[in-house]
């Protein structure tokens, strides 16, 4: 998941607080009176409200917090073990998937994955699960849907789900799995997850050909901006990559092997969608009113949204018809000492309720979240904590003051990587067109990433909450190494005893000088060396401080560095076409596998050769990551895997593609 560069780079920081005793009344709650004494977490959204809640479009880190607890996606994550963990949410476990040759026959667990045609998903959905109550289930004394077949006058006076009176509920089946797989293809909302899917899932591709053809014909007789649209019903249009072979068993098929697919189960564009809800939402004047998945879903998780005010409020009301998930007896080494295990075996959810309010300025936030009005300040946002950790240790006043209030400050690592990048196609810092030159271009490369303190970076913009990188991989997935050979860059450090150290300053004075640039001049004509950083945003006074941190890293060499400050679309622009010469980027995690941060350096994804589609903004190309990674991406995890990604990470080590 591609996270513009000034989100934070390192550490998240969960913030929690819980009030000792009670306190007087104060004039600024964003409560009403007597909230305090419900069931309720209270906390807060900073920006818009989220702009996706249907599960096919939505993709944003802001429309979390409602999408995974109102939808249900056939896996998730065990909630303390790490490496991440899948666990089973609605299904009855994680599936094993069977594997076929070209010509149909089974092939055992074990085999090549070159020999692999297609991989089957057999999935159990547990019994018993039902849908949130809703108006699109709601049936009369006659037994028919109440509110399938509204006239427009009848939806006129209707602003929220809460102004239909009668609601229903049924189980969720085989058929809803089906049917968010067929969705994927629908041409009328944004779908971010087709295009890759289209490549694993088997008839995909065509039926998104199909089902765009369907649409057409549907929207033949009406005008391009009329939103009163018939129904595209996905029950009247099969492929055979899903179907349902019984009400409680779901099939999926994969081409090849795909070990990653797995992971995208746990997402919600593989959450259930009932047809009736889609036959409620397409119905005339309901899109007038935002009467649609992205402001009203409809799903079997924990929550139900009972109060959308756009920019304002939101409320998350529990699930009554949710049978609740027992709270895990297990995790990290760690965690029974920090009481995270105490309520092993309790079902979740906790609470009743969970309340959103608008906090647009960061300085009321803070004010009300050590008011007691406020449990979390923000759910999303794991580095809101980082201000309150530097207060406490240089205040022994605010440590005392925030302990007695009942702040807790626990920390995590995220599953992130932010990174500087050169372009491997620019002539200068890229990989050159001779032997001689490749080589040079390296050392540069690397002379460069020595020079760049990370350490510094951490304790000046970071505030001391995060971690350097040793390579691509964050803490958490399998094949990160914390020990041994592998656990470290030697590109950039060395050790020294039980202790890293970056290399010293002299160490990339000389590659420097052996890449053609002694004290940061070309030994050919004299001149300076003098190198371009293209940043995506305005040079506003919060970022200045950064750009020129980053040319005081280069300044230690004798490299100038040029900031080439633009706005995000054009830097996007530069990006594609490979004009680009150094920029900072960053990648969040779509799923805890190695393969979702080392494709972003193979080379068939390389952004100005596949006009913008690829994420490899590097445009890196070396054979031997190639080839090894087309090896890693069929391995399922095993000492295999790991060490084609230990050969690979050494590899990106040595080329310098990337500073961590």
């Amino acid at each position: 998941m591609r996270d513009p560069a000034w989100r934070n780079r390192f550490a998240g920081i969960a913030v929690a607080l819980a009030l000792a005793g009670g306190c007087a009344e104060v004039t600024n709650s964003p409560h009403p009176r007597g909230a305090e004494k419900t069931n309720t977490l209270f906390t807060a959204f900073t920006e818009r409200s989220p702009k996706y809640l249907d599960p096919t479009s939505s993709y944003s880190n802001e429309e979390t917090p409602y999408t995974y607890q109102v939808y249900e996606p056939l896996y998730g994550y065990h909630y303390l073990r790490r490496p991440y963990e899948l666990a089973p949410r609605a299904a009855e476990a994680v599936a094993q998937p069977r594997y076929y040759d070209k010509d149909g026959r089974e092939l055992p667990q074990n085999a090549p994955g070159e020999t692999i045609a297609q991989s089957v998903y057999d999935i159990r959905i547990r019994p018993g699960i039902r849908f949130a109550p809703h108006p699109a289930f709601a049936r009369g004394p006659d037994g028919r849907y109440a509110y399938h077949a509204l006239r427009r006058e009848e939806v006129a006076e209707k602003y929220r789900i809460a102004d239909f009176p009668l609601t229903g509920t049924r189980e969720l089946t085989a058929a809803d799995y089906v049917y968010s797989i067929r969705r994927l293809a629908t041409p009328r909302i944004k779908s971010p997850s087709f295009s890759l899917m289209s490549e694993h899932i088997v008839g995909l591709k065509a039926y998104g050909e199909r089902v765009a053809a369907v649409d057409r014909a549907l929207r033949a007789s009406l005008a391009p901006t009329d939103r009163d649209l018939p129904m595209l019903d996905f029950r009247e249009h099969a492929f055979a990559g899903a179907e349902a072979l019984d009400d409680h068993t779901l099939r999926i098929r994969i081409k090849g092997k795909y070990p990653q697919f797995k992971y995208w189960l746990a997402m919600t564009f593989f959450a259930p969608i009932p047809w009736e809800a889609e036959k409620f939402y397409s119905q005339p004047g309901m899109a007038q009113k935002n009467l649609t998945l992205n402001y009203w879903p409809v799903g079997t998780g924990p929550f139900m949204l009972t109060e959308f005010l756009e920019n304002r409020r939101h409320v998350l009301q529990r699930n009554p018809y949710f049978r609740g998930e027992p709270y895990p007896c297990d995790g990290e080494a760690k965690d029974a000492a920090e009481n995270l295990l105490a309520d092993c075996g309790k079902l979740t959810p906790f609470v009743d309720r969970v309340v959103f309010n608008i906090e647009k300025e960061a300085i009321p936030l803070k004010t009300k979240f050590f008011q007691g009005y406020y449990d979390a300040p923000q759910i999303e946002r794991l580095d809101q904590g980082t201000d309150y950790i530097v207060e406490m240790a240089d205040s022994k006043d605010k440590d005392a003051e925030y302990r007695n209030k009942g702040v807790r400050l626990p920390t995590t690592i995220e599953a992130n990587s932010w990174y500087i990048g050169f372009n491997m196609l620019d002539p200068v810092v890229g990989w050159g067109k001779t032997p001689e030159e490749r080589e040079r271009h390296r050392k540069l490369r690397q002379a460069l990433s020595i020079a760049i303190d990370w350490e510094e970076y951490v304790q000046i913009f970071e505030k001391g909450q995060g971690m350097t990188a040793q390579g691509p991989l964050p803490p958490g997935l399998f094949g990160y190494r914390d020990d041994g050979p592998a656990a470290f860059n030697p590109v950039v450090y060395r050790r020294a005893g039980d202790q890293l150290q970056r290399r010293p300053i002299e160490d990339a004075r000389r590659l420097l000088a052996e890449a053609g640039y002694p004290d940061g001049r070309d030994a050919r004509t004299g001149q300076p060396l003098v190198l371009n950083f293209d940043y995506q945003r305005a040079l506003t006074p919060a970022v200045r401080p950064q750009m020129a941190w980053y040319q005081k890293q280069f300044a230690k060499i004798g490299v100038q560095l040029e900031i080439r400050a633009t706005d995000y679309n054009r830097f996007q622009d530069k990006m594609n076409k490979g004009s680009h010469q150094i920029y900072f980027w960053g990648w969040l995690a779509d799923y805890p596998d190695a393969e979702n941060f080392l494709f972003m350096l193979y080379g068939p994804n390389a952004k100005a050769l596949t006009g913008g589609n690829g994420e490899n903004n590097s445009n890196y190309q070396n054979p031997e990551f190639d080839r090894r990674f087309e090896q890693m991406k069929f391995e399922d995890d095993g000492p295999a895997k790991a060490k084609l990604i230990d050969e690979m990470i050494r590899i990106l080590q040595a080329d310098a593609v990337w500073s961590w």
